[in-house]
């Protein structure tokens, strides 16, 4: 379990905020925080790996203390066990991909633990290469791989799918889901992509101006309600055009585009740009704003 009951004065856009933190993550929990930039996410994420310091509180990780302000107690990111993935990749340019994962090897004894990870991530062919002749998507792999080397409790990533294409950002999707079930890490995800958190999180924290405004499942946090049916789909509102007496809606969802018919009162307070969840009870489509 990590304990975390911290305080940090924050600078952003909307002047100085405090970011207030008061909660517990259960071991295996996939967490996202999802909020506007500014509003602490990833200054949270760099909190708990101790890059750093808050301005008062606690942080426990099942039972070790690894930051207490009144004690002194700051244990220093190299002792905390935690896999941090960054938006950038910052993999080591001057490095092979197997030497980004070596220089990574907690424990130099273990230096097959390099063929197996390249193996899981599916990156063995990778191996004898520099970042510079890596895609976006490999990059990232690469990035997940050497954070797989110090054999983390937790593992932090900071929107690092945001870069890549859909079809990639797709597919690495499932590879994070696979990595956190095969790992069994406590794993906690900053996103903007409400498709991908309901994709991968049991639980997500909305965050605004340094407060966690919401905590819940990813159906009670975007739609305050648990809808039952036999699909839910994340998307965009395209457009809304009147035909009769219905309303067209034109949804964007993972590339695709989906026509929906709604009555009026159904869309009297959906706008173009709209996140939205699309899910279906006895054949009728329900539009949920988000």
């Amino acid at each position: 379990m990590i304990q975390i009951n911290i305080t940090k004065q924050l600078h952003s856009a909307d002047g100085t905020i405090d970011l207030v933190v008061n909660k517990e993550i259960q071991n295996g929990d996939f967490l996202t925080i999802f909020g506007k930039s500014g509003s602490g996410k990833t200054t949270l994420l760099r909190i708990i790996a101790g890059l750093e310091t808050p301005k008062s509180g606690t942080i426990i990780v099942d039972g070790e203390v690894w930051f207490d302000s009144d004690k002194n107690i700051n244990l220093p990111p190299q002792k905390r066990r935690v896999g941090f993935v960054f938006q950038d990749y910052a993999l080591f340019p001057n490095m092979t991909v197997r030497q980004n994962l070596e220089f990574a090897l907690s424990n130099k004894n273990e230096i097959e633990r390099v063929d197996e990870i390249l193996e899981i991530m599916e990156i063995e062919n990778l191996d004898k290469l520099k970042p510079i002749h890596l895609s976006g998507g490999q990059k990232q792999r690469v990035a997940v791989a050497r954070t797989l080397m110090t054999n983390p409790k937790i593992l932090l990533l900071d929107e690092p799918l945001s870069a890549l294409d859909m079809e990639m950002r797709l597919k690495l999707q499932d590879e994070l889901s696979s990595i956190h079930k095969r790992f069994s890490i406590t794993s906690i995800l900053v996103s903007h992509d409400i498709s991908e958190v309901f994709k991968l999180s049991n639980r997500v924290f909305k965050i605004a101006l340094g407060q966690i405004t919401d905590d819940g499942t990813p159906n009670q946090v975007f739609a305050n309600q648990n809808i039952s049916g036999k699909f839910k789909i994340v998307g965009e509102i395209l457009s809304i055009k009147k035909s009769d007496i219905l309303y067209i809606v034109e949804v964007l969802a993972h590339n695709e585009i989906i026509k929906v018919t709604a009555m009026k009162h159904e869309i009297e307070n959906l706008n173009i740009g709209d996140k939205l969840l699309l899910s279906s009870k006895a054949f009728n489509p329900i539009l949920t704003k988000m």
